[in-house]
């Protein structure tokens, strides 16, 4: 890694702070759930994406969980 000369370690805080982890969870009380990564910047509120759930078999609404 190429060290930054404002932070030793590189680009402060970019990767954790402004794209989270986040676990998207089925509505189907399947217990099914994706993980991905969101920008806080375009997608301030809660997540909601139509995802295919296998247990279900079918395409439902994921809901973001924190």
């Amino acid at each position: 890694m190429v060290e930054s000369p404002c932070h030793p370690e590189g680009h402060p805080r970019a990767r954790n702070e402004l794209r989270p982890i986040i676990k998207l969870r089925s509505t189907a009380g399947t217990g099914y759930t994706y993980v991905t990564r969101k920008s806080r910047r375009n997608d301030p509120d809660r997540l909601v994406l139509r995802k295919y759930d296998p247990v279900a078999r079918k395409h439902v609404p994921f809901r973001e969980e924190r």
